[in-house]
């Protein structure tokens, strides 16, 4: 961010200014802006720099809520994944996932009765149902022990949770949003009718002052902290910091599935293919202390994902085939439970104001898939302080580059390898995965590669670095090779400073 960025803001009076740059806030951004609202986003580090890169990678209903009695939960969410498949194909595609059984844990007849309701609770339209599946002939058998003959098999959605959020970013800025990052929210203190707030440009160090009617609180992990220290207000809501931690390892098996498997302890820990050539194994549910900017995923949380993984595996998964492990820190609502697996997913819209002004409206919890539809719930509870609000509009709205059929992904990769003949299929695949139809804007009128210019590694090119910069935020290396891509997993640390070292020149 420029410092001349911050001073536009300096006494500038907004609608809404919402804290926190994940999922939740840019959500809430982009449904704001599209009804017509002055819109000011701030995030102390990089979109997606938290929780919201750090998932499963998951639209999901969550089967295994099914077990805690959440169906209200679970049905909002069954309902959404397929919305939400609909607007961003580039970046969410259907996933079948293999549930392998054997008779220690849940039985048959408990899991069938789950996913009977898995198919019909959401009222699923695109994806298939589940089916039972004979593992001794499927090939997704072929990589598991010789114990396990029989399974069942069901859809949910993958989805790039960091693109999700810069995507949804770019779409509240096209619509007249205003986006800092790398800014830091001060604090705020209410002053006729409105909040007074003071912010920094954590660059800079310069400060600003500005006004707004409204104020979210869409901070994450460090929700409460905004709330309690840099706002100094009551409320009897709080989260619960929760520690998901995931490895990567080299590809494990061939096919296109997922696979879901049932732990003696109760969890459940996902093996899902990865970036084409990695498999990727989660989560973990860890209470987390400190700092959430400092999670990171533990020796005793990678060897139990890795033992997990071992007991359904023929091949056993070794320490040395990890290449990557990251972990974030769910700000679940605090229900009160015992166990952190067991703590609510859903989420809980605090608002307070004084005498029917100055609205601060206190996001709690929530999940990936369900950030649309809190974010339609923020803006409804904030409806009675903006009179002249259109009504919602995100269901049938694609995101940037989504503007293309479910099914559509291999026919814009064909037409990107043929429009531009240096492209080949698996670099086509990646730049429509994560730009969809605007791969073709991206890459513009180049002809030949080198008009794409400086090659970081991988055809992470100088024109696709600079579209990141210009159109998504972008500043550092770690912006490029792990939020925006997942490059970083192929690149060389040589390699990722010299991308840094370009993107610091003047």
């Amino acid at each position: 961010m420029q410092q001349s960025n911050l001073k536009n803001t300096d006494n500038t009076s907004y609608d809404i200014v919402i804290v926190g740059g994940g999922i939740n806030g840019c959500g809430i951004a982009r449904d704001a802006a599209g009804r017509g609202l002055k819109v000011l986003l701030l995030e102390q580090s990089d979109l997606a720099s938290a929780t919201s890169s750090a998932s499963t990678k998951l639209f999901h209903g969550g089967l295994r809520y099914l077990e805690t009695y959440e169906f209200s939960l679970v049905r909002k969410a069954l309902i959404e994944r397929e919305v939400l498949l609909q607007n961003m194909p580039h970046i969410s595609w259907p996933l079948r996932f293999v549930l392998p059984h054997h008779s220690g844990l849940r039985p048959k007849w408990m899991l069938r009765a789950g996913l009977f309701l898995y198919d019909h609770l959401g009222g699923r339209k695109i994806l298939p149902s589940s089916t039972r599946l004979n593992l001794r002939s499927d090939i997704a058998g072929e990589r598991l022990k010789p114990a396990y003959k029989a399974g069942f098999e069901y859809s949910d959605c993958w989805v790039d949770d960091a693109r999700l959020v810069v995507l949804n970013a770019r779409d509240a800025a096209e619509r007249g949003a205003e986006i800092l990052t790398r800014t830091r929210f001060d604090g705020a203190t209410y002053q006729d009718g409105k909040w007074q707030v003071s912010i920094t440009d954590q660059q800079s160090g310069a400060s600003s002052q500005l006004v707004t009617k409204a104020l979210v609180n869409a901070a994450g992990p460090w929700v409460d902290d905004v709330l309690h220290q840099k706002i100094a207000e009551k409320s009897d809501a709080s989260i619960r910091l929760v520690r998901g931690s995931h490895i990567v390892i080299k590809k494990h098996f061939e096919h296109d599935r997922a696979y879901i498997f049932q732990q003696d302890d109760g969890r459940i820990v996902f093996a899902i293919p990865y970036e084409t050539d990695f498999t990727l194994i989660g989560t973990t549910d860890q209470d987390h202390e400190g700092d959430p900017a400092k999670a990171v995923c533990t020796d005793e949380e990678r060897d139990y994902l890795i033992a997990a993984a071992n007991g359904y595996f023929k091949e056993p998964v070794t320490v040395e085939d990890v290449v990557w492990r990251y972990s974030g820190v769910r700000p679940l609502y605090d229900d009160g439970t015992a166990s952190a697996s067991e703590a609510t997913r859903d989420y809980v819209l605090a608002l307070t104001d004084r005498d029917g002004h100055g609205p601060l409206l206190n996001i709690f919890g929530g999940k990936i898939t369900t950030y649309r539809k809190l974010a339609e719930a923020a803006i409804e509870k904030l409806a009675p302080y903006f009179p002249n609000l259109s009504s919602s509009w995100t269901e049938k709205s694609p995101l940037p580059g989504g503007d293309f059929p479910v099914d559509g992904q291999p026919a814009l990769v064909a037409n990107l390898c043929a429009k531009y003949g240096f492209v080949d299929q698996k670099w086509a695949l990646r730049l429509v995965r994560a730009y969809g139809t605007d791969a073709v804007k991206m890459l513009g009128d180049a002809q030949k590669i080198e008009d794409l210019g400086q090659n970081f590694g991988w055809n992470l090119t100088e024109r696709e670095v600079l579209w990141l910069q210009q159109k998504e935020w972008a500043i550092s290396a770690d912006d490029v090779v792990w939020r925006r891509s997942k490059v970083g997993l192929r690149l060389s640390e040589l390699e990722i400073k010299a991308l840094d070292d370009w993107m610091q020149q003047p």
